[in-house]
């Protein structure tokens, strides 16, 4: 019995693995305050940036010039981070800690006066009471590949390329803790796609346990030539801008992003003071590990994700206004997606995929997302699908190709990466 037969559209049922038994779903959750976040990516730094590019439509993904040989791609690169000059350099106090991912961060953080805030929740619950949840895929992986193309006489990394802070997958969460200050936990999240969209769970986990008092929840992700060249291995590289849901769609494009959300209780910081902030309302997390780079071929551990988001929010598909869709332009994901949209939300949801105008963010894919969302909520704006021309045969009515201005309530945000690794998350507008 597949899960599509179990239960009717839009209903929150519990997840059924493929032995057949029935899984409880899982509880509501008190919703978690977004009392502020940040992005930073192709569409620009911050987040009216990213808004206006949204509403917009038009795709910021350009022919790739990044890296010695260059694959022939298109890319969605941050601007700041090859302009000429120092404005895109880290401040002289942490120049130690300086690679395209660290300073990617950087403009993450000042974006938005998200560092601001973010400072403002260390000093007033104390810095061992703020932790930090960060997903990458990659973090500083361009300092390593640096070094090894520049290999000393010994063989070994030299010297100016062998400090161990920037040789980790660690090392952007160690970099952003102690731009912050933050002496509470601090944990790198590295599932691929799903990575950033993971911490906002790992966030809610930690508030309602009494770990801590606020957590910074962060996605970072630069171009490398390891991420590039690794997708292009797979065959799922697109030479032009990719195109999530068109028939011709035939492959994904890279992008770079970082963004960040300081998460709280609703009943602490701004909210108390009656300040209007977005909300975490639920969060599911799957691994079906089907495959490494294809989706489950009925979608189910995307279908679990799904599910136990809506079962964490109280809600059933149709209450869900708009989702974000993974929607990486790659011929199975889209179909499987699409299938998933189908069987599982209202009649009246829509849906857009904006990897068209940002590309695929990789581990910063989640986060950047959610920033969506949040935006969508915030300003009423529903983004289109950049690069969707001509739908599939079985294309869903509800696939929004240009955006528009429209009130949402509540907004879902989907993230599916490799190996079955799948998060969904659901924000409401804030009261």
């Amino acid at each position: 019995m597949t899960m599509a037969s179990l239960t009717a559209p839009g209903t929150p049922a519990a997840a059924t693995p493929a032995g057949g038994a029935t899984a409880a779903p899982p509880a509501p959750i008190v919703p978690i305050s977004v009392a502020a976040f940040s992005s930073a990516c192709a569409a620009g730094i911050g987040n009216e940036a990213l808004a206006a590019a949204l509403l917009d439509g038009r795709t910021r993904l350009a022919p790739n010039h990044f890296g010695e040989p260059c694959l022939q791609t298109c890319v969605g690169a941050v601007a700041a981070l090859d302009a000429p000059g120092a404005a895109q350099r880290l401040p002289a106090s942490l120049a130690r800690w300086d690679a395209r991912a660290t300073r990617l961060a950087w403009l993450g953080l000042v974006a938005d006066d998200f560092l601001q805030a973010a400072r403002a929740a260390v000093a007033r619950c104390g810095a061992a009471r703020v932790g930090l949840a960060l997903g990458t895929s990659a973090s500083t992986i361009g300092v390593t590949e640096a070094a090894y193309r520049a290999l000393a006489s010994d063989g070994g990394f030299p010297p100016a390329l062998r400090d161990e802070r920037l040789n980790t997958p660690h090392a952007v969460a160690m970099f952003v803790a102690e731009v912050l200050g933050i002496a509470g936990p601090v944990v790198t999240v590295s599932t691929a796609c799903s990575s950033s969209a993971k911490v906002f769970a790992t966030a809610e986990r930690w508030l309602r346990l009494g770990l801590v008092d606020a957590v910074v929840a962060g996605g970072v992700d630069a171009l490398s030539q390891s991420v590039l060249w690794g997708f292009a291995s797979l065959g799922l590289v697109s030479p032009t801008p990719c195109r999530p849901f068109d028939r011709r769609r035939d492959g994904i494009s890279i992008g770079e992003a970082a963004g960040f959300a300081l998460l709280q209780r609703a009943a602490d910081g701004p909210v108390a003071a009656g300040a209007r902030v977005p909300r975490l309302l639920g969060h599911g997390e799957a691994s079906d590990a089907f495959h490494m780079s294809s989706p489950h071929p009925e979608g189910l551990g995307a279908q679990f994700a799904l599910d136990a988001a809506l079962a964490r929010a109280g809600l059933a598909g149709s209450d869900v206004d708009y989702v974000n869709l993974h929607g990486t332009a790659s011929a199975r994901n889209d179909e499987v997606e699409a299938a998933l949209l189908a069987r599982r939300y209202g009649p009246r949801t829509l849906a857009s995929a904006t990897k068209g105008l940002t590309g695929h963010t990789m581990g910063a894919a989640g986060m950047l997302e959610a920033v969506i969302c949040l935006l969508a909520l915030q300003q009423g704006l529903v983004p289109g699908t950049t690069g969707l021309e001509e739908p599939d045969a079985a294309g869903d009515a509800r696939l929004v190709r240009a955006p528009r201005r429209q009130a949402l309530r509540t907004a879902a945000s989907h993230s599916f990466g490799f190996g079955g690794s799948n998060a969904v998350l659901v924000f409401g507008r804030g009261a």
